[in-house]
Formats: structure tokens, C-alpha cells, sequence
């Protein structure tokens, strides 16, 4: 007899509370092995590919590709024990039931969050029907009379529900598509009093605005405990709203929804501007020095140097000088937290938007190690590789706008760092060297800092060396 289990999108780390279904790689039908990927989503993060912890035949999806999931709604049911689709109409066991005999195994903690090698969840109270029929679910989740198929739980439900979740089945949503013959089960409502195990819980459902008649008990013969009032309070606290009506478009007006990537360097820009006392300063350096030592040093052989390594090692040597930069402010406690390891953010232009990789410990790194991390994590940006642990932990950022043909710029703080140094396109301009007028290759570099940090002195003092450096790099030999 096979078992219908069912797969929640699992929490993917990093407080990530939603997903975008990018594209499914399975269908209605399919046999699935353990760990199978059977969907891509995109977070706030990066693109990921979920595996599945069960093996089995796929009888439900939940979601339409563009759509987005919040962390612990159902992604699909799989028929477990089922080696063809046939198999997926024997009935089943509804999901939480415990499946000690028999029981399939699941492929552990695969991402954060989830894992199939926990104990089971503790099994429904099941009630016979009326008339003598087969035994049902007091959630509506059981084997049906007729078809004699457990239902899939729907995309209304949560990671952190209870097995007998206080939603009633009636408001939840359908799956996107199901093997035939497998409908979800519709309780109806009730009429008659309303069981509570206390007045506390109906003044509880009074004061949120919750009809006791849409909640399903957990309690022994359906009665409604506190629980599954204040269960029921948050997920209508956390319950995406509903989706505004479709609004009046302009002529030629194209409206992009900030969800994604996008979305997620929107807020972090918003709340960047909104916390930070952010101060930039700005400074010319003759970098024609720099420019000929880079030169010298690819023309040995091996790894070509890259620029951005070059000024990624300038300011780790920068940043020992003046750790009051690496850092930031903690707002809650009310305390700077210096740190002293330097993991170095770049800005990086993808088709996906602006995402910024992070180097650990480039404080360790030389320029030729520097050059192949800053590649390999450019690389993985512009294929949509990155995972959440390379785009996160940053706590000093370098962003060369100069690729773009511009001289200089006021970069928003990428928070929580208390600082970003900006670096400008390298021209040949006129400038004075020793006591001459000369064609140098000329650069505009950018300190943008937090001012709760650090007084004007010490961004003063770290924006000169690193021009010092530039200028001469043999600055950098003292540090080496």
C-alpha cells in the first residue's frame, strides 16, 4: 500500500521566508529517487535546486512556475512504496501518521531546516464515519470512502503547523494538478455549538477576529485548545495578502514586480539609507605606478593579477590600519562590533540584477589567491550559482563602477557594513608629477563610511592610505 507523503519547501537558510518557483524538473506522474532535484527555485539569495527526501512516484505539484511559496508550504506529494503512477491511487497514509512498519526513509537533513530523519509527527485522532464507512481524518487529510486516496495538504498550510492544523480544509487551496481520481477532501461546515476547552480561548478568537467554526481542533473529539487559536492567529499574521486588483496601466507603462534578487537588494538598499548616517569623501590618485607594477608582475607568468584583487589587498593592509572600518553597528545593543577578519564584498553586475559575492578571510589572501576567488565567485554570479553563504557575512565592500565608464560615485552602504570604498575608471589625464606637467593614468577613489563608526580623521586617514598605496605601491611592502 503506498503513502502519500508530503514535501514542504524547506527553509533554505539565511532567514529566507519565501521562494520563486523558477522552473519544475518533474511532473504529475514521474518517479522521483531520494535526493532528486524536482524543482529550481529563486530566493532573495541565489537560484537553488530543492531535492526531494522521498522516493516515489509524484502525484501532486503545488505552484505554477513564476509564482512564489513561503517557506513550509507544500511543493509536491509523492506516493511512497508506488513504483509506477498506477500505484499512486492505492490508498494512502495520510501525512504525520506514523509509518513505523514499512516505513520509508528519507535522505536526512539535505537543506537547512528539513530533514526526513526525524521521528514522525504524532499521529491524527481518527473518527469513524458515519454509516460505518472507512475511518477519516479530523483534518480532512485521510483516505476518501470512495477512491479510497489520501488528500494532499495544501499550500495554506506551514512548516511549523500541527499535525491537526486548526485550518479548515474548505479554505484550503487546491494543487496546481493531481494524478486523476485523487480530488482533495472538502469537510463541510458544521452547524451547532462550537466545542472550546475554555472561555479564555473564545475571547482569544474574539479579540483577532477568528470564527471558531473555520478552526479544526486538535484536542480530543475536535475540541478547540489555545493552541490552535494562536496557531491560527499567526498564520493569518504571516499569510501573504491577497493579491491587489490589477491596476490601471498607463499607455507604454511596464510594471516589473521587486521580487527575487531585485526585491531583496531593493529593501536592503531602502533599509541601508534609512539606518546609516552614511558620509563619502573623495580623493584623485595617479595610478600609472600601480598600473606598470601589475603589468610587471602578469608578464612574470602565472595568473594574470586582476585590478580588483590588486585594491582588495590594498585595503585588507588598509583595514589593519584602521579596523574601526571593519565593522558594524550593532542597533539593538547599541555597540560597534569590530571585526578582525576582513571578508571582502565586490559588486557584481548579473542579468539578474546587482548581487555582492564576499571573499572570507581575504585578509589571508594574497593578490594571486585574491584574483582566483574574485573569479571563481564572479563566474558563479553571472551563471546564478552563488549560494546563500557566498553573498552573506561581508564586513567591507569594493565596488569598481569604473567598468561602467564612470569617474566617481556616492554608493549606498551595503548593510550592516560601516563601509564601502568606490573605485573610478583609470584615464589619462593631466597632472602634476614631480614638479612637471604629464600625461599619468589618473583615478577617482570614494570612501563612503558610517559616521557612527568613525569621525571624519580616521576616513581620512584610511582613504589616504589606500591612495598612498595606489600611488606607490611599494607602501604595500611594508605590510607584506
Amino acid at each position: 500500500m503506498a503513502q502519500v507523503l508530503e514535501f514542504k519547501l524547506p527553509d533554505l537558510g539565511e532567514g529566507l521566508t519565501e521562494a520563486e518557483i523558477v522552473r519544475w524538473l518533474v511532473s504529475v506522474g514521474d518517479v522521483v529517487a531520494i535526493d532528486q532535484p524536482v524543482v529550481e527555485v529563486e530566493t532573495a539569495k541565489a537560484m537553488v535546486e530543492v531535492p526531494c527526501p522521498y522516493a516515489g512516484v509524484v502525484t501532486a505539484r503545488f505552484g505554477e512556475e513564476g509564482s512564489e511559496l513561503p517557506v513550509g508550504a507544500p511543493l509536491l506529494t509523492v506516493a511512497v512504496g508506488a513504483s509506477d503512477p498506477a500505484a499512486a491511487d492505492t490508498a494512502a497514509v495520510p501525512v504525520g501518521a506514523d509509518t513505523k512498519s514499512g516505513e520509508a526513509e528519507g535522505s536526512g537533513n539535505v537543506l537547512v531546516g528539513y530533514g526526513t530523519g526525524a521521528a514522525p509527527a504524532r499521529r491524527r485522532r481518527v473518527r469513524p464515519a458515519a454509516g460505518g464507512g472507512a475511518p477519516r481524518s479530523t483534518a480532512g487529510a485521510g483516505s476518501g470512502a470512495a477512491s479510497g486516496a489520501g488528500a494532499p495538504r495544501s499550500a495554506a498550510s506551514r512548516a511549523d503547523a500541527p499535525p491537526s492544523s486548526p485550518v479548515r480544509e474548505s479554505a484550503r487551496a487546491t494543487p496546481l494538478d493531481a494524478v486523476p481520481g485523487q480530488p482533495p477532501r472538502v469537510e463541510p461546515a458544521s452547524d451547532g455549538p462550537v466545542p472550546v476547552i475554555s472561555p479564555l480561548v473564545r475571547r482569544l478568537a474574539r479579540e483577532h477576529g477568528l470564527d471558531l467554526r473555520e478552526l479544526t481542533g486538535s484536542g480530543p473529539d475536535g475540541l478547540i485548545l489555545r493552541a490552535d487559536v494562536e496557531y491560527a492567529v499567526r498564520a493569518a499574521e504571516q499569510r501573504p495578502p491577497a493579491a491587489p486588483a490589477e491596476p490601471v496601466r498607463a499607455q507604454g507603462e511596464t510594471r516589473i514586480p521587486l521580487r527575487g534578487v531585485r526585491g531583496a537588494i531593493a529593501d536592503k538598499l531602502s533599509r541601508s539609507r534609512r539606518e546609516i548616517p552614511e558620509v563619502t569623501i573623495w580623493v584623485d590618485a595617479d595610478a600609472t605606478e600601480l598600473m606598470n607594477a601589475r603589468a610587471a608582475m602578469n608578464a612574470a607568468g602565472g595568473l594574470k593579477i586582476s585590478l580588483l584583487a590588486l585594491f582588495g589587498r590594498i585595503c585588507t593592509a588598509a583595514l589593519d590600519r584602521h579596523p574601526e572600518l571593519n565593522s558594524m553597528v550593532d542597533t539593538a545593543a547599541r555597540e560597534i562590533v569590530q571585526y578582525d577578519r576582513v571578508h571582502l564584498g565586490f559588486a557584481a553586475q548579473t542579468d539578474r540584477g546587482l548581487v555582492v559575492p564576499v571573499v572570507k578571510d581575504a585578509q589571508a589572501l594574497g593578490a594571486e589567491a585574491l584574483t582566483a576567488e574574485l573569479g571563481k565567485l564572479t563566474e558563479a554570479a553571472r551563471e546564478g550559482r552563488l549560494t546563500p553563504a557566498d553573498l552573506t557575512g561581508g564586513t567591507f565592500t569594493l565596488n569598481n563602477y569604473g567598468v561602467f565608464g564612470v569617474d566617481g560615485s556616492t554608493p549606498i552602504i551595503n548593510h550592516p557594513e560601516a563601509a564601502m570604498l568606490g573605485i573610478g575608471r583609470i584615464v589619462a589625464k593631466p597632472w602634476v608629477h614631480q614638479g612637471e606637467l604629464a600625461v599619468r593614468q589618473v583615478v577617482q577613489l570614494s570612501l563612503t563610511f558610517d559616521h557612527r563608526v568613525c569621525d571624519g580623521g580616521t576616513a581620512g586617514g584610511f582613504l589616504r592610505y589606500v591612495a598612498d598605496c595606489v600611488e606607490q605601491p611599494a607602501v604595500l611592502l611594508r605590510t607584506l
